[in-house]
């Protein structure tokens, strides 16, 4: 399916995307506007990877139904943005890693690439392993 066809039927559109060019500004008035009116966005990439502004608009004037963010720009939102004062957009920044055995899984993985890492090994964890391709490591 393709994107225009994916923003017109469904439901719901989770984000789960790396920010690149091609994904900075995703989700834009374009994109909203072939949304249904029942439509949720849910955010947990990156936050320049939606509009605010244009999310704003659309939550605003019921183009959406509501929208759910983990990540926006900046962190945390300043109290006087527009996007604090809607009704339907749930603002949690982070809260996916609140929970004992994220925060314990989070230091574990951490302590493993500290290690390798002292030892001169690869990293186990490792959120940009094209630094092993490149050989400047």
């Amino acid at each position: 399916m393709d994107f225009e066809a994916l923003l017109r039927e469904s439901d719901f559109v989770s984000l789960h995307c790396p920010l690149t060019e091609a994904t900075r500004g995703l989700m834009n008035a374009a994109a909203f506007s072939k949304r249904k009116p029942t439509a949720i966005l849910v955010n947990t990439s990156r936050g320049p990877v939606v509009d605010q502004e244009a999310l704003y608009e659309a939550l605003n004037s019921h183009r959406i139904f509501a929208a759910a963010l983990d990540v926006t720009v900046p962190e945390p939102l300043p109290m006087d943005s527009l996007l604090l004062t809607l009704e339907n957009c749930l603002i949690v920044p982070h809260i996916a890693s609140a929970s004992r055995r994220t925060r314990a899984e989070m230091s574990r993985m951490a302590a493993e690439n500290l290690i390798a890492g002292l030892k001169g090994k690869r990293l186990p964890n490792c959120v940009n392993p094209e630094v092993y391709k490149s050989g400047k490591r």
